[in-house]
């Protein structure tokens, strides 16, 4: 991996970052973009926040998943 691949996942990264901001949290309050796909997600009431329970529901199953497997090992 070159120096330039490590700046260019760092560019996605914030890019990802922001769209994904606005389009789940910012967009209740700021107005329209202008942009299609970034009205589309804004318009979204369902969907948009899917990323953002999938991330504690996702940890709580790796969680229990693991206190599992460790009960496991040692009974």
């Amino acid at each position: 991996m070159s120096l330039r691949d490590g700046y260019l996942l760092i560019a996605a990264s914030i890019i990802l970052l922001v769209v994904g901001s606005y389009a789940t949290l910012f967009s209740a309050v700021l107005p329209r973009s202008g942009i299609p796909i970034l009205d589309v997600l804004a318009n979204d009431t369902h969907y948009k926040y899917f990323t953002i329970l999938l991330i504690p529901s996702g940890v709580y199953f790796v969680i229990a998943n693991w206190v599992g497997w460790q009960y496991y090992r040692n009974s």
